[in-house]
């Protein structure tokens, strides 16, 4: 949750998390502490609130996440691929499955146990983040720039508006929904690798192509990791003349939505950090 105004809104989101066995809040820099209409509102998520991070940046929020996901009422400038709650849990599971060969029974096992994280094979936490803003704007570009993927709820088109808890719940239930009918129904098949959604930009329909990454044999670069690297590039590009410093307008943002498309591991994000980092001295 980012920039928060209402406490009350932070203890809806904790009970709703609760509701779909979702257990990791963290609040980014919110304008209110939380307080005792955080706790009433929380109901049964009381555990979930009291364990709630408070971080004052974005950044710090979603450093060590691998996959990043945001909601949004709509597309904005230089947009991300657009998927339905449903497209979202499937990306998750598959990211989760194929980052360290679980089933979709041993991701319930571990979401159901509050204190446990899901870990790749190599131990380390796999951290997938889902990004809400603020009651009354949601989210800037800026940060809508740092998600992988964009989420948007079918609502009414005149007035395709949720409460900042309300969205939580609903999204959070489409990821409940599909990891239980993944367990129940014993789906196996892996789905495909491409998948097309169609986005608005500058007035003209265009077809984005979205590649899920099957197999890993090393773990997801963190988006730290990732904008580390497009701060590297965009200093390389200027050092070698490629771009200007005072009007670099959106080559961060594209440098960043490359490397989200193309889904860096970590050996492969040290080839290419060896490599920046090598021709910015010479």
């Amino acid at each position: 949750m980012v920039n928060t105004t209402l406490p009350a809104n932070i203890g809806s989101t904790a009970r709703a998390m609760h509701t779909m066995g979702l257990s990791r809040l963290t609040v980014v820099d919110p304008k209110h502490p939380i307080d005792e209409t955080s706790i009433s509102h929380a109901a049964g998520g009381s555990e979930i609130l009291a364990a709630a991070q408070i971080v004052p940046t974005l950044e710090a929020a979603i450093a060590d996440c691998q996959l990043v996901f945001a909601a949004s009422s709509r597309s904005r400038h230089l947009p991300r691929p657009v998927v339905t709650p449903t497209q979202a849990a499937k990306i998750m599971l598959d990211f989760i499955d194929n980052q360290n060969g679980f089933d979709g029974q041993s991701v319930i096992n571990q979401q159901a146990a509050s204190d446990t994280q899901i870990l790749n094979d190599n131990g380390s936490p796999i951290n997938i983040a889902i990004l809400f803003g603020r009651e009354d704007r949601g989210l800037t570009n800026e940060e809508l720039a740092y998600a992988d993927y964009h989420i948007q709820i079918d609502a009414n088109p005149d007035y395709p508006v949720l409460n900042v808890a309300s969205a939580v719940q609903v999204v959070a239930s489409f990821i409940f929904t599909y990891i239980q009918g993944h367990v129940t129904n014993g789906v196996t098949d892996t789905p495909s690798n491409v998948e097309t959604h169609e986005i608005d930009a500058n007035s003209e329909q265009l077809m984005l192509h979205t590649y899920i990454r099957q197999q890993w044999d090393e773990p997801a670069i963190t988006q730290q990791q990732l904008q580390q690297l497009t701060q590297c590039t965009t200093e390389l590009m200027i050092a070698r003349g490629l771009a200007d410093s005072d009007h670099l307008r959106s080559l961060p943002s594209r440098l960043s939505r490359l490397g989200s498309r193309i889904q860096l591991d970590q050996k492969e994000y040290q080839l290419l950090s060896a490599l920046v980092a090598k021709l910015l001295k010479d």
